[in-house]
């Protein structure tokens, strides 16, 4: 069962100053062995990556979160990768009068996303890497999307930070320097998913710091072959790419490379 934290809501005097900082890396894998296949499976993630879809996933990502579009601006590269960011706010502004009139206050909060494709033309691994930026003010929170984004995403590995900065304060004046409660950024993610990966924690609760890193437990090799000459590999080969695809990841997922590791 999902296990999203909903504590009692808090008074606050006046705005929601907190920040809720959300930034991941998603990575997907595969393996194409020819020159051809390489160019193919580049044109392909360009194609099935642009700017038009990552629009169309942000867009969503503002509806489960509750925010509101304010501008949005989107980029393809040449000869690869897109951008995509849009500023957000709750939808609603809070107004308060002043001496000098009605003052508007507007979340400062965006999401951004990049894509960088990438492939090893001497061993055929290719490695397409999504970043997500998610920061919003007030009390919208990014991790509500986390499922979302995973699923569309064809996901290999997933490192996450998300971070609570600054105060703000009840009606007492008090300082509040976290509005919802949280122990690990998994305890936003659903177990159907989590129970598909591999998952490590690295939480500074006492600072509203937390790092979580996914990696794919099961890996059907099928699904990692791109190209047709893939469809002619002996048993042996395919035992071969097996184990690179799976030292990629564990590289990947651990930031280091083994083999400077091992030395």
């Amino acid at each position: 069962m999902l296990n999203r934290h909903r504590g009692k809501k808090i008074k606050l005097h006046g705005f929601n100053n907190l920040t809720k900082s959300l930034s991941f890396n998603i990575y997907d894998i595969c393996y194409a062995p020819s020159k051809s296949s390489q160019i193919d499976y580049l044109e392909y993630i360009d194609e099935e990556y642009n700017s038009a879809k990552l629009r169309s996933i942000l867009e969503e990502v503002t509806k489960i979160i509750e925010a509101k579009i304010v501008n949005i601006s989107t980029q393809d590269y040449d000869p690869r990768g897109a951008s995509v960011t849009i500023l957000i706010n709750e939808g609603h502004p809070h107004h308060q009068r002043n001496e000098g009139g009605v003052v508007a206050h507007l979340d400062k909060s965006h999401i951004a996303a990049h894509t960088y494709p990438e492939n090893n033309t001497a061993n055929g691994i290719a490695t397409f890497r999504v970043d997500i930026d998610v920061s919003t003010c007030g009390m919208i929170s990014p991790l509500n999307a986390l499922d979302f984004l995973i699923d569309n995403f064809e996901s290999d590995i997933v490192l996450m930070d998300y971070r609570v900065r600054g105060f703000t304060r009840d009606v007492n004046g008090r300082k509040i320097y976290i509005d919802h409660d949280i122990t690990s950024i998994q305890d936003y993610i659903s177990d159907e998913i989590l129970d598909k990966y591999t998952a490590y924690d690295i939480n500074i609760i006492s600072d509203n710091t937390f790092h979580s890193k996914m990696v794919l437990k099961n890996m059907k090799l099928e699904n990692y072959l791109f190209g047709s000459d893939s469809e002619k590999m002996s048993k042996a080969e395919k035992t071969k790419v097996r184990t690179l695809l799976k030292k990629e990841m564990q590289e990947i997922f651990e930031c280091r490379n083994i083999f400077e590791r091992e030395g």
